[in-house]
């Protein structure tokens, strides 16, 4: 089935590629606590580098075939998507040693908001009032999931580098939106999985963490991530030809969602004020992606049908020369 062919099918309202994001940000959401577990007996950026050389391997296992003939712009865009994984797992991943896997979650969807702005000041963009008003009122989210008492927002090691996380993952989703058309989705998946895995392993002497030993927790959990991993890095690369950034945020607003109910499950505790604010940043998140409709009834954002092709956009040419692609 062809990308028009699935994107024209709807059931309840999504196509065929936003019913796949779907279903991936429900697994998204279940493997904060997988890592969470994970990190009690593996170094992060050890985990990191193991997990993704699993997703990578078991990527270029199903399209061997198709790695043949890469071209260097192939591998540049693909190398800049690792990179922005790389940067938005490992720190996501580090954060993760020191709060609960519902706690990373929520302050982790602050990429959404961050996905319009990172677009202004890259591709000249200028958010709508919407989209300041969506960020503003996460913002004020984030503040009470990380804790608001007598001496101000308390923000631990965790919290800081999960918020850093967000910005190398917002612009991820903004390197797949603009590469995911032009290049095969086969080749772009291996090589941005392994470069993540590359990244991952060369961090370890950078920052004296060293290999840990033999543990069947970490070994499972690594291999059952690299098999999500390539999975959602497949279907985002594969959906989001068809589908655009700002839709494709919206359904991954989803994510912490899913993360608190798989946490909940598991015997995590969230304070009322935390609740609330996670309920706050998702609710900037949608107030951030809400877009009129033009008469014709697509969104000022979705993609023309008509101009589905491998030809590049202006402003993908106008990244990738940015990116070294």
């Amino acid at each position: 089935m062809t990308v028009n062919q699935s994107a024209s099918r709807r059931v309840l309202g999504l196509s065929v590629p936003e019913w796949a994001l779907v279903g991936i940000t429900i697994i998204w959401g279940g493997t904060f606590l997988v890592v969470h577990t994970a990190m009690q007996h593996s170094g992060p950026w050890f985990f990191v580098g193991f997990r993704f050389l699993a997703a990578g391997l078991f990527a270029a296992a199903i399209f061997w075939r198709s790695l043949r003939g890469m071209t260097w712009r192939e591998i540049g865009a693909g190398a800049a998507i690792g990179a922005a994984i790389y940067g938005g797992y490992g720190l996501q991943t580090a954060g993760l040693q020191t709060i609960d896997s519902s706690t990373s979650a929520f302050m982790t969807a602050f990429y959404v908001p961050l996905v319009p702005l990172l677009q202004w000041l890259v591709l000249r963009k200028p958010p709508r009032a919407l989209t300041l008003a969506g960020a503003g009122l996460a913002f004020a989210g984030l503040l009470l999931v990380a804790g608001i008492g007598s001496r101000g927002v308390h923000l631990g090691e965790g919290e800081i580098l999960t918020l850093i996380s967000t910005l190398p993952i917002a612009g991820e989703i903004i390197l797949i939106s603009l590469f995911g058309r032009r290049f095969d989705v086969g080749r772009l998946t291996v090589v941005q999985l392994l470069t993540a895995s590359l990244l991952g392993f060369a961090t370890m002497p950078a920052v004296g963490e060293s290999i840990p030993a033999f543990d069947p927790v970490w070994l499972i959990a690594g291999l059952g991530m690299g098999l999500a991993s390539g999975l959602i890095q497949l279907t985002m690369n594969w959906a989001q030809r068809s589908v655009s950034a700002t839709r494709a945020t919206i359904i991954y607003t989803g994510e912490p969602v899913w993360a608190g109910v798989v946490g909940r499950i598991a015997g995590e505790r969230i304070p009322p004020l935390a609740i609330l604010g996670a309920a706050l940043i998702i609710a900037g998140t949608l107030l951030s992606e809400l877009q009129p409709r033009r008469k014709n009834g697509r969104t000022v954002e979705d993609p023309d049908p008509e101009q589905w092709s491998d030809d590049p956009d202006p402003d993908a040419t106008e990244l990738s020369s940015r990116a070294g692609a």
